[in-house]
């Protein structure tokens, strides 16, 4: 990305492969991998557009992974400690719900145009239209009622921005 979102999008793609593990094999975990990696790189886009967003957070660092590992019970290894504090809690959430319902994925695709990062991210087919086996390979990355907690930190501030009706959970 031009404006370099590079270090949140990693860390909270690590994080998400962490907390939801691909099914062993190399296949199985590249094809998770990239699925986690686009809804990092779409909810990163959408929640900081602009190049001076960009700044500001490098400025200020993203919130690290403390509240989400509480949230989920995962108890990091202390030599860890480097990269969790390049995730982003905002985005973690946002990419959750994109993993959990791909027609939220697509609309917040189109709304990417909306961003200084349009035509950054090249295609998502496999966030937004995965197919079966994207599905088997990501089953525990994109179970609705698994991300629910984390996906429900910041759903109501990302269904706002994206301006898109029925997309609460009750």
């Amino acid at each position: 990305m031009s404006t370099d979102l590079t270090p949140v999008i990693a860390a909270s793609t690590r994080w998400l492969l962490a907390a939801y593990p691909a099914p062993a094999g190399a296949l199985s975990q590249a094809l998770a991998e990239a699925q986690a990696g686009q809804a990092t790189l779409l909810a990163a886009a959408l929640c900081y557009p602009t190049s001076l967003d960009v700044q500001l957070l490098r400025l200020l660092a993203p919130s690290g992974s403390d509240r989400l590992d509480r949230l989920t019970g995962h108890d990091p290894h202390p030599e860890d400690s480097g990269w969790r504090r390049w995730v982003d809690e905002t985005v973690v959430s946002w990419a959750a719900c994109l993993l959990a319902d791909p027609a939220l994925a697509a609309c917040a695709h189109r709304a990417l145009k909306e961003t200084e990062h349009h035509g950054e991210t090249g295609g998502l087919r496999r966030l937004a239209a995965p197919g079966d086996r994207d599905s088997e390979a990501a089953v525990l990355l994109r179970h609705p009622d698994l991300l629910e907690p984390v996906a429900a930190l910041h759903r109501p501030r990302l269904v706002e921005l994206l301006s898109v009706d029925g997309a609460e959970r009750p």
